[in-house]
């Protein structure tokens, strides 16, 4: 009974495991019923959502599209031919010398009263601009004119003398006609006549004498006004009021040689050093392009005046003037410069000339990458719109655009957001 009992127990444990797998697998027929009862419902439900999502979408893209993007503009201009330029044969460095230049001095050693320059003052030539001390020179001058009156004084008295014994004579040439005076007496007043008219000549030269060191009196008191020999710009001022001026530095350290110095602006030019190996491409005349070192981007026309026919044996180097086409108040003596010398018109002109470039010269950064390519922004009466080109070289600080033409208004620096077709509104206009 025992065997037969354990042998029925695990038939009844095997059924209700099949009992319970049984049950798992049952579909609840509740909730199956609940979503077969609406189906509708869950279709509107993701219909709406894609609506929704369209719409907004739709209303981000007009918002965008709408809204007006403020850009710069610039205008496409035409390129002047196949060259910025003639080429460079050659580039040196030089500075900008002035051939007039003078430190003024007084020609005589004597104390300063006044300065009447400071640095960058244009002054005009026979301008006055100092005074020395002229106690001893108006003394002088004085003195000399004293004496010429007292010559001339002395000169009329002569000349009254000399009236006297002419008269003298005519009475006694008359008297001796008529036997009254002897020959003697007349021969007598014939001699005194002779030699008052010398003395009278001789105060004339007297008078001459006296007034000729007026003159040089008067040129001593002029010493002591120091004056501009030309027009030009004070570039120094080497002395002050109470300092003693000497053109010949008499008094040591303590004695300035000079009271400022001018230079005439209307003679600046350049002086370069060229390598003896390469002074052969330059000639007299020949054009040539400055640019100073504090302005990179001005280019200042020129030509070479001479070639100074001797070489720096320790440079190897032969010295070149060259004259600026252009007269600015930017120009000052001693800027560095950069020349490059110019291939002349006749060999320019010997040359086959390129065709001209195609296309418009616009600003390098008008250009710009869209989905792989080069597009500008052309405008368009309020929209932009994205023109393909091919960028082509580069003249002065403008670049080549193949593929638009000149008169074209387009978008400098467009940004990121700026897609073909946007509104757009220009808030600043360039005139090339």
């Amino acid at each position: 009974m025992a065997d037969l009992a354990a042998a029925a127990r695990p038939s009844r444990e095997w059924q209700v495991e099949k009992t319970d797998l049984l049950r798992e697998l049952r579909i609840d027929r509740s909730e199956t019923n609940t979503a077969a009862r609406h189906p509708a419902t869950t279709i509107l439900a993701v219909a709406g959502v894609v609506v929704l999502l369209a719409a907004l979408a739709l209303g981000g893209w007009w918002l965008l599209r709408g809204r007006s993007v403020q850009v710069q503009v610039a205008t496409a201009a035409a390129p002047a031919g196949g060259e910025a330029g003639p080429a460079a044969v050659l580039q040196a460095t030089g500075y900008v010398t002035a051939r007039r230049q003078a430190t003024v001095s007084a020609q005589i050693t004597g104390t300063l009263v006044d300065v009447l320059i400071e640095e960058g003052e244009q002054v005009e030539a026979g301008q006055v601009l100092a005074h020395l001390e002229d106690t001893a020179q108006r003394a002088a001058l004085a003195q000399a004119q004293a004496a010429l009156n007292a010559a001339q004084a002395q000169l009329v008295q002569f000349q009254a003398q000399l009236a006297q014994s002419r008269r003298d004579l005519a009475r006694a040439e008359e008297l001796v006609g008529r036997r009254l005076v002897s020959r003697q007496s007349v021969e007598v007043a014939r001699t005194q006549v002779e030699a008052q008219a010398a003395q009278v000549e001789s105060q004339r030269r007297q008078v001459e004498v006296a007034r000729a060191g007026v003159a040089g009196a008067q040129v001593q008191l002029d010493y002591c006004t120091v004056r501009a020999p030309f027009a030009g710009v004070v570039i120094a001022k080497a002395a002050q009021p109470g300092e003693i001026v000497s053109p010949l530095s008499a008094g040591g350290g303590f004695t300035r040689t000079g009271v400022g110095t001018i230079v005439d602006m209307d003679s600046l030019e350049i002086e370069v050093d060229v390598n003896e190996a390469y002074i052969n491409r330059v000639a007299a005349k020949q054009p040539v392009e400055a640019i100073l070192d504090a302005y990179p981007d001005w280019k200042i026309p020129g030509h070479v005046i001479a070639i100074i026919p001797t070489a720096d044996r320790g440079k190897a180097t032969v010295k070149v003037r060259v004259a600026l086409g252009q007269r600015d108040a930017r120009i000052v003596p001693d800027m560095g410069v950069r020349v490059s010398f110019l291939e002349d018109a006749a060999r320019q002109d010997a040359r086959t000339a390129p065709p001209p470039p195609r296309g418009a010269l616009v600003p390098p950064s008008s250009i710009v990458q869209r989905d792989g390519r080069s597009v500008v922004f052309v405008v368009e009466g309020e929209r932009a719109r994205a023109r393909a080109v091919t960028p082509g070289q580069t003249i002065g600080d403008q670049r080549l655009a193949e593929g638009l033409a000149a008169g074209t208004r387009v978008v400098r620096d467009p940004p990121a957001e700026l897609a073909d077709g946007a509104r757009v509104e220009v808030v600043a206009a360039e005139k090339q």
